[in-house]
């Protein structure tokens, strides 16, 4: 155990966050997401919820200050219905650590496939909320 690093950080999850570069993404995806299908670098944090992922790791990355949208949800299909309240949970664990981050950005499905085909990683998840899906962009440490 790593003083300072919450217990929801493997140190697979550790090595990624170290190896990314500013401007990756990393997909924090729930538990149906097809992970495996899309990115050929998958890491487990089965049975861990997002807000709590995302509480951990906005503990060491910082968010890209230079895009429009460095936090990217998948838009709901037509006819479904979404949970306000998965956003608000994310957004809550956001801005403890980075509150001036832009509003969250909804894409299409198939475009949210996209983007995690070329994400660093894809980490599933143990969330089973709807649409629980949410891309973090990487930014360039603050000096």
């Amino acid at each position: 155990m790593l003083i300072g690093i919450d217990p929801v950080i493997s140190p697979e999850l550790l090595d990624a966050l170290f190896r990314m570069g500013h401007g990756d993404e990393i997909v924090l995806a729930d538990a149906f997401f097809p992970g495996d299908s899309v990115n050929p670098k998958v890491i487990r944090a089965d049975g861990i919820k997002i807000p709590a992922l995302l509480n951990g790791i906005l503990a060491l990355i910082n968010l890209d200050a230079y895009v429009p949208h460095p936090v990217v949800m998948m838009a709901p299909v037509s006819g479904d219905s979404l949970d306000t309240a998965v956003e608000t949970s994310y957004r809550a664990a956001i801005n403890k650590r980075w509150p001036d981050t832009p509003p969250i950005e909804r894409i299409e499905r198939f475009a949210f496939y996209e983007r995690a085909k070329k994400a660093f990683a894809v980490v599933m998840t143990g969330e089973t909320v709807k649409y629980g899906n949410i891309i973090l962009k990487k930014g360039v440490i603050p000096v």
